[in-house]
């Protein structure tokens, strides 16, 4: 190679020549190319400004309903309060006078019967929740055991009470026979057996304790 300034032979390689000092054009591009590395496209999940893997957002529970998820207590508590919710609308109360006689219906006799409606339909809600899901899409404020007794319990109380206080006690009725329905005993009858599964193991765990 051939010096450019003073025409001096320059071994290849040279960054300048020996002899007048003047920079050989090509030979730092060439070291350049030499000691640079070869360039390489990196994978994105390799390169550390590429963002971390996503998981996928978990997919809802499908509603698929087994009867078989539900014990026999289940099906016992919400076989019994789907029929207290059907007798509220059968005659509660018979009257009779006159030689005519009607009927009545338990939330036509008393409008607290309303509350023993919307609770019984959770009881039997949640049933079928449980029934069509391996895990329950929400959380509750308490234990299942504990929820549905709170809910059998305060209709056992308040079907009690409208059996007891028929229409029209304490008031003065001349030649007015006042007695139940079919709808009364269904009901009285359908609100224990729904609380008994629930409260029984509670009574056999204080008794074994004492």
């Amino acid at each position: 190679m051939t010096c450019s300034q003073c025409g001096s032979d320059v071994a290849a390689g040279w960054a300048a020549c020996p002899h007048c000092g003047a920079p050989q054009p090509g030979s730092g591009t060439q070291e350049a190319q030499a000691q640079a590395p070869h360039s390489a496209q990196v994978p994105p999940q390799y390169s550390a400004q590429a963002p971390p893997p996503q998981s996928a957002p978990a997919a809802a529970p499908a509603f698929n309903f087994d009867i078989k998820r539900l014990t026999r207590d289940d099906q016992i508590v919400g076989g019994a309060s789907l029929l207290l919710l059907i007798s509220l609308f059968l005659p509660w109360y018979t009257a009779s006078f006159g030689g005519a006689s009607a009927s009545l219906s338990g939330t036509g006799g008393h409008d607290f019967l309303w509350i023993v409606f919307i609770l019984a339909l959770a009881a039997v809600v949640y049933m079928i929740l449980k029934a069509g899901f391996e895990t329950l899409p929400f959380d509750l404020p308490l234990s299942p055991d504990q929820l549905l007794l709170v809910l059998t319990g305060v209709n056992l109380v308040l079907v009690l009470i409208a059996f007891l206080l028929k229409p029209g006690t304490g008031a003065t009725l001349i030649n007015v026979s006042v007695g139940w329905g079919l709808g009364a005993f269904v009901g009285l009858i359908c609100a224990i057996v729904a609380v008994v599964p629930l409260a029984l193991p509670l009574v056999r765990a204080r008794n074994a304790g004492r």
